[in-house]
């Protein structure tokens, strides 16, 4: 009895001892979690806020109303902040950009990317030009395929570009089935339907923007009623390249009467199919379906911009509201060259630099009606290009081939795609080498 009584005194007392072992622990591990939480907090408020700060640079962003000096600060491939000053000890990176001008990424409405099928003489084709080439070097973040590719071939042309850019890449559905393979395929009028061209448009909201009807030869408005036609059922606007200029079907009547508000005359410089009047003065029609709210676009080309014409319009007041390239391979080595040269034609016509950015930003992004992009918002996505307006005299060729002088020239310095440096001519991004 006595020997149990001692064995239940010690079980007890090693009981107690081993509670206290346990709280003693418990007291500890506590303690290190407070600790630990502690120690985290003040890593995270020890941590820069931004992944990158452009510093010290002209930002223009036509869409906030802002043209000053600003830094932007990027986080997480977002705009984290924009404000005149913005402490470099708060970002990992910081980019020194005075003297340079900041602009949101260039949206390009009118360009031919379906390259790589192989087939020849063909904008579903050897015509094109691949994105990721031509698009960083100019600034430009977004591009739209204008009609490449049709019903039939879009999911194609999904695979093969889009779905592989690093640009982003949008689509105007080609109002022919077939895309724009060359006349045999656009001239065919069986092969131009409005239900399953808009059935496919809506099928991927977002990647195809609106519908295009391009180079038709004949007389008949079939492909401009059938494109609109897609239009409405697809709810999307539709741009359209006239083709030949035909009596029968005269461009007074397209712009005043067939198209809708909102839809997208381009090549409005071209002289090809009557866009000023024999006194060498505006087409009213043009001026009459302003008021009616379609929207004209430059779609310079190879062939589709002529000083001849520009220059008498813009004296009137006549501007673009979207400034595009209409990129391929003959335009690209021709006098269009790419989106900084274009730009510097304008300046040469006398717009300003802010002009300029505003139709090949925020005007863009809302004729495709992507408010999303176009502008350096808040949580918008942080598409940039950074500028270099140069000074001195350069020479600007037009489709005709003739020449006008300027007196300045933009140059892209740095393109940002979701923040992440895609195009940088020299260096402004990298670290000096060590030694030199």
């Amino acid at each position: 009895m006595e020997g149990d009584a001692i064995v239940s005194r010690q079980s007890q007392v090693g009981s107690r001892k081993a509670q206290g072992e346990a709280h003693g622990k418990y007291v500890v591990s506590g303690f290190s979690r407070t600790l630990l939480v502690f120690v985290l907090a003040a890593d995270l408020l020890a941590a820069p806020r931004y992944d990158l700060l452009l510093q010290g640079g002209h930002l223009i962003d036509p869409r906030n109303g802002i043209s000053a000096a600003r830094d932007v600060a990027i986080a997480s491939g977002k705009i984290a902040a924009v404000a005149p000053r913005i402490d470099p000890a708060d970002a990992v990176k910081t980019i020194d950009v005075r003297g340079l001008v900041v602009t949101p990424g260039l949206v390009d409405i009118h360009t031919h990317v379906y390259a790589g099928t192989g087939e020849s003489r063909s904008y579903a084709g050897d015509n094109s030009v691949y994105p990721d080439i031509v698009a960083p070097r100019s600034g430009v973040t977004t591009v739209v395929d204008v009609g490449g590719s049709g019903w039939r071939s879009f999911e194609d042309f999904k695979q093969r570009i889009i779905d592989r850019a690093t640009t982003r890449v949008l689509a105007f559905l080609n109002i022919v089935g077939h895309g724009m393979r060359g006349g045999k395929f656009e001239q065919d009028l069986q092969d131009m339907a409005a239900k399953p061209t808009a059935d496919m448009a809506r099928r991927y909201p977002g990647l195809i923007v609106g519908i295009k009807t391009a180079h038709y030869s004949g007389p008949e408005w079939a492909p401009v009623e059938r494109a609109v036609e897609a239009g409405t059922l697809a709810d999307l606007p539709v741009m359209v390249d006239f083709g030949a200029r035909r009596p029968e079907r005269p461009l007074s009547e397209l712009v005043t009467a067939k198209l809708r508000p909102n839809d997208i005359y381009t090549h409005v410089y071209s002289g090809i199919r009557g866009e000023q009047d024999p006194s060498g003065r505006l087409n009213p029609a043009l001026w009459e379906a302003r008021k009616r709210g379609v929207l004209f676009d430059v779609g310079h080309g190879a062939t589709s911009f002529a000083w001849r014409i520009a220059l008498p319009a813009i004296k009137e007041g006549f501007l673009p509201d979207t400034i595009s390239t209409d990129i391929h391979v003959a335009s690209l080595s021709g006098g269009m060259k790419d989106m900084p040269n274009v730009m510097s034609k304008f300046l040469a016509l006398g717009l300003s630099f802010d002009d300029i950015i505003r139709r090949t930003t925020w005007n863009a992004a809302r004729a495709i009606r992507q408010d999303a992009l176009g502008h350096l918002s808040a949580g918008a996505n942080a598409d940039l290009a950074v500028w270099r307006i140069e000074k001195g005299s350069f020479g600007f060729v037009d489709g005709p081939g003739l020449r006008l002088q300027g007196a300045q020239r933009a140059v892209c310095e740095l393109t940002l795609r979701d923040g992440k440096v895609v195009y940088d001519l020299n260096g402004l991004a990298a670290a000096a080498a060590a030694g030199w």
